[in-house]
């Protein structure tokens, strides 16, 4: 089972972001990491991505799980096409997932379309057809629906609720609690910094 214990972290040493945070995740299914912004959740997932390292703790469970990662940012290459940044590797498999997510998620008009010509709620509807197409067992999404208008974003939630894999594990960050019942994912209630769970 993925589990951080007594993790340790801060950019500055004087205001650590995590002191001696402990969590257990599931192997699989979707969890939600509900808090204000500012609390330390991007921090954490960033922990759980392995591109920052616990400065004292540890985490078990994840060494060597392929993981996607939605950043806050939507990070598309601009001289790509939507379809082509949606694209993780060069396979026609994961040509026709990646194709196929984008049309559910509304963008079947707007494959061949650059990020330039394409709105903030679609660039980041972009972003997230990248990380539901490929094969990661361990999907991170910080602020998925950001830029989405209610519509769409319930729509995007639906959809990730019905993406759940047995073999998948999905963590969310949100600050909106509306966002994490839709998802009728189990819910990990926040503060911070430092961060620490709430009962």
């Amino acid at each position: 089972m993925p589990r951080l214990e007594q993790v340790g972290f801060g950019y500055d040493l004087s205001r650590p972001v995590l002191s001696g945070f402990s969590l257990d995740l599931p192997e699989a299914g979707t969890v939600c990491l509900l808090g204000p912004s500012g609390c330390g959740k991007t921090t954490l997932l960033r922990l759980l991505a392995g591109l920052a390292v616990p400065q004292s703790g540890r985490i078990v469970g994840l060494d060597g799980r392929p993981a996607a990662v939605v950043f806050q940012e939507d990070r598309l290459l601009p001289w790509e096409t939507a379809w082509q940044n949606a694209v993780t590797r060069p396979d026609d498999g994961q040509r026709e997932r990646a194709r196929d997510w984008l049309v559910r998620l509304g963008l079947g008009e707007s494959l061949h379309r650059r990020p330039g010509e394409l709105s903030g709620g679609m660039k980041r509807r972009v972003a997230m057809a990248r990380a539901l197409a490929s094969d990661a067992e361990l999907l991170l999404l910080d602020e998925p629906f950001t830029g989405l208008d209610e519509t769409a974003w319930r729509q995007a939630a639906d959809l990730l609720s019905g993406a759940t894999d047995e073999n998948r594990l999905t963590v969310l960050v949100t600050h909106l609690p509306e966002q994490a019942a839709a998802l009728g994912a189990a819910v990990v209630r926040l503060d911070g910094p430092p961060l620490r769970r709430l009962s």
